[in-house]
């Protein structure tokens, strides 16, 4: 039996398929605007990845993200906390904090030994800490957000960066630019700024080891680097892509839950 997990992001769609014991198939894609569409593009990429004829061959699909409720075929829908939650763990039983950043919010999230959720913290009112920012930063540079991060890996003496606010932070990188600042400098600063941000978010719910991050921004080896300096440790892998936590969560969830209402019948 499959089982099939929709994260709809602002950025991106991910969808993971599961049997009962792993992982099948996995797709990601940037979103459409149309969370309906996304999820139906991205459902289908990993259908065909996974070798299947369709979506009646899944038993039940759950949505998570900001577009989990505009989807006709989600069946239920799980907050993105609870879905990053459980698919990091999964993916590395020894997290104790998951640090999420998409493409509007950051999240930390502290876990206990059995995986569950005792504290969170949750930035989604600016862009500060988000994928939006490097966005607005890669604008100001006139860069790519590969070519954002390569720059400031090539740097060994950043910029600081005052601002969080990604509007007063671009126009300090823009007076940065005219003032004649290494444009590998800046990049460091800025990656240097965000992990600044989201160290302080950290602390607040408390960091535990090991940590973790997810999302998109995972990818990012310059934000990793930076993250790693401000914790004073490395941190920890994961099993799988960590832009999948979410989707794989909520494979998994629904899985669960199918399981548990089945299991009388003997399909579980």
């Amino acid at each position: 039996m499959y089982y099939c997990g929709c994260d709809l992001g602002s950025a991106t769609g991910k969808a993971v398929i599961v049997d009962d014991e792993k992982i099948i198939s996995w797709a990601v894609m940037n979103s459409k605007g149309n969370p309906e569409k996304t999820a139906q593009t991205v459902l289908e990429k990993a259908i065909a990845k996974a070798g299947l004829d369709s979506r009646e061959a899944l038993s039940t699909i759950v949505g998570t993200g900001y577009g989990r409720e505009g989807v006709s075929f989600i069946q239920s829908n799980i907050s993105e906390i609870t879905c990053h939650a459980h698919g990091a763990f999964w993916m590395n039983a020894n997290v104790r904090t998951v640090i999420d950043i998409g493409g509007q919010d950051c999240k930390v999230i502290s876990l206990n030994n059995q995986g569950k959720i005792f504290d969170f913290m949750m930035n989604d009112k600016c862009a500060a800490g988000t994928g939006r920012f490097f966005e607005a930063m890669g604008r100001a540079l006139d860069c790519s957000l590969e070519e954002l991060s390569k720059f400031a890996l090539e740097s060994d003496n950043p910029v600081a960066i005052s601002k969080q606010c990604s509007v007063f932070a671009e126009s300090e990188v823009v007076t940065l630019i005219n003032k004649g600042a290494d444009i590998h400098d800046i990049a460091a600063g800025i990656h240097d700024s965000i992990a600044r941000r989201i160290f302080s978010m950290a602390n607040k719910t408390g960091i535990k080891a090991e940590v973790v991050l997810t999302g998109g921004c995972a990818q990012n080896q310059a934000l990793i680097r930076s993250l790693e300096k401000r914790l004073n440790f490395k941190l920890a892998p994961l099993s799988e892509n960590p832009q999948i936590a979410g989707a794989l969560g909520a494979a998994l969830l629904g899985r669960d839950a199918y399981c548990n209402n089945h299991v009388k019948t003997g399909e579980c």
